[in-house]
């Protein structure tokens, strides 16, 4: 076990004085401080250590931090693992063992604490640095969500969001500088919201309550057909309900969707947990355009996409955990160039729509095994005054586990 010669300290706005005395032990002791300039400010001329601004990327001063040793700390904004600093040192291959962490209340324990609302029955989100429209998938008739925010006009934004949504009766609580002499709040429905900008320092805490048109989009799959916007390649609602059953999505893992077309099943699986990764694949640039359209208004931004054809295109790419071949299926080399991918227990996942399709995956399955399956999908529809029956086109399914 590693001894831990670096010190991150978590501290909120209150200051020096709401430090527990083993934290300002470490920072008397201390020859090193990194820290933003409002954080070292915070410290008592008593600190004798030399203090350092964070360089323009904090990432640039990870060496130095290394190479300073015993006798470093690290100023945080309140809980250092919670979207901070503590967790970006531990994703640059610092080790736990090497690090003692003193963290202060995060800033969703303050909003609750001020709110009185249970941690554990609300969505902690954060648009620093990411995109608004990550949001969308937890914007749920009753939720409620506490949103770290970027900046002052970060609640305007939210509350432009949920009115976009048909979400405009939610409430909003604003939460400013929290646990300092200027704490402040400010409360309003979204679809009247007045305050431009505030504080910069601010969480954003929303009651979501649907309007009458409300766009509700479930994070379980199965988005109607309509919630994409595509040239008629989409895997249709009910196949694709289906096809996400046999891809199981795990959060952490990475699927490959191959011939994405409009992108509609690695939306979903993304949509499915925050923390799933999803790449398309999708040779026509036309689509492209669409996937990333798709992506955006569904509230995965983060959805990477690769322009090329398969299986060339997928040389180089990170080895992903699932595979769905939506497009492409008869190209030779596709389907044993995305087994030969997958990671052990990795799920592969192939839908034919075409005779020739289906002579590919009897062949591959005959050689490979896993298991063949066919969808028959039929609506009702008007017959003259009666109705009857319209069947969609059979699917044909393969799904292996490597």
């Amino acid at each position: 076990m590693n001894t831990p010669w670096l010190t991150v300290v978590g501290i909120g706005e209150d200051g020096w004085p709401g430090l527990g005395v083993a934290a300002r032990s470490c920072l008397e002791q201390a020859r090193t401080i990194y820290g933003g300039p409002r954080h070292l400010a915070m410290l008592p001329d008593a600190v004798a250590a030399q203090r350092e601004t964070w360089a323009q990327r904090m990432g640039d001063d990870f060496p130095k931090i290394r190479a300073a040793g015993e006798g470093t700390v690290v100023l945080a904004t309140g809980d250092p693992l919670c979207y901070g600093v503590g967790a970006k040192l531990l994703r640059e291959g610092f080790d736990c063992e090497e690090i003692r962490f003193f963290p202060a209340p995060s800033a969703y324990s303050l909003a609750c604490a001020r709110l009185g609302w249970s941690l554990p029955e609300v969505e902690t989100l954060t648009v620093h640095g990411r995109p608004l429209e990550a949001l969308h998938p937890h914007v749920q008739p009753g939720a409620k969500l506490v949103v770290l925010s970027w900046d002052g006009r970060s609640p305007k934004a939210i509350a432009g969001l949920l009115v976009q949504r048909g979400f405009g009766a939610s409430r909003l609580t604003v939460l400013e500088n929290m646990g300092g002499e200027r704490e402040h709040r400010i409360e309003g429905v979204a679809s009247n919201w007045s305050c431009p900008e505030g504080a910069v320092l601010n969480v954003v805490a929303v009651e979501c309550i649907a309007d009458e048109n409300a766009q509700v989009l479930p994070r379980v799959p199965g988005l109607s057909d309509d919630a994409f916007t595509h040239d008629g390649q989409l895997t249709k609602r009910e196949v694709r309900t289906l096809t996400l059953a046999r891809l199981l999505p795990i959060p952490g893992q990475l699927l490959w969707d191959v011939g994405a077309g409009c992108g509609s099943v690695a939306i979903e699986w993304l949509r499915s947990d925050s923390r799933c990764h999803a790449t398309a694949i999708e040779r026509k640039p036309e689509r492209i355009a669409l996937i990333e359209q798709n992506a955006t208004q569904l509230g995965v931004p983060r959805l990477q996409t690769i322009k090329g054809i398969a299986p060339q295109a997928l040389s180089g790419l990170k080895s992903p955990d699932a595979v769905f071949i939506g497009g492409g299926l008869t190209t030779p080399g596709m389907l044993e160039a995305c087994w030969e991918h997958l990671h052990p227990g990795g799920r592969l996942v192939a839908n034919a729509v075409t005779l020739e399709g289906e002579q590919v995956l009897l062949k591959w399955q005959t050689a490979n095994g896993g298991d063949l399956t066919r969808i028959d999908i039929a609506h009702a529809a008007p017959i003259g005054a009666f109705q009857g029956w319209c069947p969609l086109r059979p699917v044909t399914q393969l799904v292996a586990v490597r």
